[in-house]
């Protein structure tokens, strides 16, 4: 059985799709984030919670403060792509779920009145979120350069909240030169998938 969408769509999505490590200075519009945004929030999400929160790095200050934190390999990618975007779980998205989730507005107190319920459920559906976005701004003809190497709680305190845990920090542009790893490999379907 094949997939219903078109091979060149896989590629563009999946297999051609690499992180960028170099991008051109070619500019990411607000308009380009609005449409990835637009398009990848209807990924799914537990009860609709949706607490994925992105940053967008754009003036030069924050630039500097944000290469700060990066771990060494990774603060010329961040330094020199046109874009950065900031991904965070957002720990209050329960406060949103009366309007999000209106099946059950009470699952905001029902499943999330205590704080550590709230972050896992936060960490683990921003995951799911933030590889939406990615897979969004590669929908969008833009690499994406995600990445984890770096000081979490810098980057909480320099440009979120008490209340937002950033999961990543994702580099967005047209690839430069030279901007692919060589593919590493990938398991076999027989290696992942049993069934019982």
């Amino acid at each position: 059985m094949s997939l219903v969408l078109d091979p060149a769509a896989q590629d563009l999505l999946f297999r051609e799709a690499r992180t960028a490590n170099t991008f051109t200075d070619e500019p990411v519009t607000e308009e380009q984030v609005q449409a990835i945004y637009d398009l990848v929030k209807y990924g799914p999400t537990a009860f609709n919670q949706t607490p994925l929160r992105i940053t967008l790095v754009r003036s030069a200050e924050a630039r500097e403060r944000l290469v700060r934190h990066m771990a060494e390999g990774n603060r010329a990618k961040t330094a020199t792509a046109p874009l950065v975007a900031v991904l965070s779980a957002d720990n209050e998205f329960h406060e949103e779920l009366p309007a999000l989730f209106p099946a059950f507005p009470q699952a905001k107190d029902v499943f999330f009145a205590e704080r550590p319920v709230r972050e896992g459920s936060a960490a683990m559906n921003a995951a799911l979120q933030a590889a939406y976005f990615i897979v969004g701004v590669r929908a969008a003809g833009l690499a994406a350069g995600p990445m984890t190497g770096f000081d979490f709680e810098g980057v909480r305190k320099d440009f979120l909240d008490d209340d937002h845990t950033p999961l990543m920090v994702v580099n967005i542009g047209k690839p430069g030169p030279d901007a692919w790893y060589p593919r590493s490999p990938r398991l076999a379907y027989e290696d992942v998938v049993t069934t019982v």
